[in-house]
């Protein structure tokens, strides 16, 4: 696997430490199941809650010790053998959980508050989980990697409005539109406008200002793990770039990471040096 239905966040890639693989595997399909549980097909959702109500049921059975159920077998078979191995706090996989079922009833945010903390739920739990399989869970690091994953979980936001707004969903706050003026309306029927593309760009700043603050933490990871974050905070700072270039009209067009970009996003992580503010920015050659 390699950058799939969580866009912005290399899962068991090659620079991935081997003997971490499987279990990052794992917790990959468990937030993406639960993901898909939430948004995918035509139940309705009386019927989303109701299964992740059974799928968190399902996961604290198998962190008690239980045999995974068919339902979800090919999720909980493997995350039990993680869960087994690795001392991963429950808490964090049932965030992720919760922040599915609320995406499931809540639509709209009143401010940036209410957006980070749906992050903290959201994405943060991937950052942390991870963290604990690398051995690295003093405070610093876990608000560094809270940073990086609540900006990727922005980014996708910004990159995602077109798709996002077609299913009635405004993840840009109500306080942010409000503040430029802007009706909901008019950002769900997606109308264009110097207004609105100001909107985008400050949502992008916003996004970028998280990023870079928690940006130094790839030099507290060791080896080929380190690398691979270098590479995440590249690429989302790249996905923010593709936003600039559009003039922020991604209410109508959705920038991708494409495989030219490869070799930029490696220049810029191989550029990141420590004590170096400017390193952590996208630098253009």
């Amino acid at each position: 696997m390699s950058i799939d239905h969580y866009e912005n966040f290399p899962v068991a890639s090659v620079l991935c430490p081997p003997a971490l693989r499987p279990a990052v595997a794992a917790i990959y399909w468990f937030a993406r199941t639960a993901d898909d549980i939430a948004d995918e097909g035509d139940a309705t959702p009386v019927e989303r809650s109701a299964a992740l109500q059974a799928y968190r049921s399902e996961l604290r059975a198998v962190a008690r010790g239980g045999t995974p159920s068919p339902r979800w077998a090919a999720v909980f078979v493997p995350l039990k053998r993680t869960l087994d191995r690795h001392p991963l706090p429950l808490d964090l996989l049932e965030d992720l959980i919760s922040a599915f079922e609320q995406d499931v009833h809540q639509h709209q945010y009143a401010d940036r508050a209410g957006v980070l903390d749906y992050c903290r739920r959201s994405a943060n739990p991937v950052g942390r989980l991870l963290l604990h399989l690398y051995g690295i869970v003093d405070t610093r690091s876990l608000q560094q990697s809270d940073a990086v994953c609540s900006a990727l979980q922005l980014i996708n936001f910004w990159q995602d409005l077109s798709i996002d707004t077609a299913r009635g969903r405004a993840y840009i706050p109500m306080a942010d539109l409000s503040r430029h003026g802007i009706r909901l309306t008019a950002l769900l029927e997606r109308e264009d406008s110097p207004a609105m593309r100001q909107l985008v760009a400050d949502m992008v700043a916003w996004a970028r200002g998280l990023m870079l603050e928690g940006a130094p933490l790839v030099h507290a990871i060791p080896g080929r793990a380190g690398w691979e974050l270098r590479l995440v905070v590249q690429g989302g700072l790249r996905i923010l770039e593709k936003i600039e270039r559009l003039h922020h009209d991604t209410l109508h067009t959705r920038p991708t990471l494409r495989w030219y970009d490869a070799p930029l996003l490696l220049w810029r992580a191989l550029r990141m040096k420590p004590g170096t503010a400017a390193s952590l920015r996208e630098a253009r050659p």
